[in-house]
């Protein structure tokens, strides 16, 4: 158990940055218009209704959490979606699925045999007793 415990601990620090990444609209944006390929920070920016320097925080974000790269070439900076801690993510929620749906299915197995009990057609019938004596 201690060692489950410490890889979530080791683990969380990387899925923090990334669901944290994640929480804002426009760094979610930012990824699906990466997901057609790399782009200009410029091109990036343009759909988003706010100041670049704002812009330029989203994307700081989104690198610490590993989730995009820039390369600059001369004063043109292009962004590269990075699928690397999605992947990550991809394998953490799927423990946890599985961990949910083990605990799920030992309660809907106590529910099942909890209804079976309260079922009058499984309960065991005593034929009534008749008194022979009269």
């Amino acid at each position: 158990m201690a060692a489950r415990q410490c890889d979530a601990i080791t683990m969380s620090l990387p899925l923090n940055a990334f669901f944290a990444a994640l929480s804002d609209p426009t760094r979610r944006a930012v990824l699906e218009q990466l997901s057609g390929g790399p782009k200009t920070v410029s091109a990036l920016a343009a759909p988003h209704d706010i100041a670049l320097p704002s812009f330029m925080k989203h994307l700081a974000k989104l690198e610490a959490a590993g989730l995009v790269r820039s390369v600059k070439k001369g004063r043109v900076r292009t962004c590269h979606l990075n699928t690397d801690p999605l992947i990550e993510a991809q394998g953490w929620l799927a423990w946890q699925r599985a961990i949910w749906e083990r605990q799920l299915g030992s309660q809907d197995q106590l529910a099942l045999s909890l209804d079976e009990a309260d079922d009058p057609a499984h309960h065991t019938r005593i034929p009534p007793r008749h008194d022979r004596s009269t």
